[in-house]
């Protein structure tokens, strides 16, 4: 199944914090509970691995949110908001040098805390270079972010029984028995899967490793689906799996 973005929030004014909390969750975004400070923020990210950071530049403690945003900057590669009731010259410069994918002056409305999350995802699709911001590798290992519509969904590769090419599309099909399609070469949306959870079968089909029940010499049998193995592609394919 698709599931939604995950934010994280770090804001050390309570009041503030839990009505962003509840902003998202109306604009149905998975939330973590909300922390104040650099070392919760830190367990946070790695506990809960938000996908997204909204950072309060002004924490009142030694280490700030442009503190924080170093940090996830060298260590975790997460996009994040910087969120600041100052747009004076120097928390502007100080903002300018963590490259933060948007940034809120606050009080801001639900609309442009949306927008921000979009541009954000954007530009971090654009820096991951994901073709045309359709969809987009997440911080970790097991997912990837898939646009629909005006949002992105997180897909886990869990989740992915095979992927079929149709011509400048993509179909992804699920364990739930839904498809997703994206605009993407078959090559290169393979390329953001791992290599060892997925294998190719033909020229415009791979299936998860994984889900595999029953192989045959012309299809393998996979969560109730018959995937095509090509002539060109069989050798590889018992090959890999062990088979002779």
């Amino acid at each position: 199944m698709q599931s939604e973005i995950k934010v994280g929030i770090v804001e050390d004014e309570l009041i503030i914090a839990e009505k962003i909390k509840m902003n998202l969750l109306k604009g149905g975004y998975f939330v973590c509970d909300p922390v104040s400070n650099f070392i919760d923020a830190i367990a946070m990210i790695e506990s809960h691995k938000p996908d997204i950071l909204l950072l309060d530049v002004n924490l009142k403690e030694e280490k700030d949110g442009i503190d924080l945003a170093r940090v996830i900057n060298e260590k975790y590669s997460l996009p994040f908001i910087l969120l600041t009731a100052n747009s004076d010259d120097k928390t502007i410069m100080r903002a300018k040098e963590v490259h933060p994918y948007a940034f809120l002056i606050k009080p801001f409305k639900q609309p442009e805390l949306f927008a921000s999350i979009e541009i954000a995802f954007n530009n971090y699709s654009t820096d991951k270079k994901a073709s045309i911001s359709d969809f987009v590798k997440g911080p970790a290992n097991d997912y990837i972010f898939i646009r629909d519509g005006h949002r992105f969904v997180k897909l886990k590769f869990d989740e992915i029984v095979y992927i079929e090419s149709q011509e400048n599309y993509v179909i992804i099909h699920l364990k739930d028995m839904k498809d997703s399609i994206i605009r993407s070469t078959f090559t290169d949306f393979l390329s953001k899967l791992p290599s060892n959870k997925f294998l190719r079968t033909h020229r415009s089909f791979a299936v998860q490793i994984d889900l595999i029940e029953n192989i045959e010499p012309k299809e393998i049998l996979s969560n109730g689906y018959k995937i095509p193995i090509s002539n060109s592609y069989r050798e590889n394919v018992f090959n890999l799996l062990g088979l002779k």
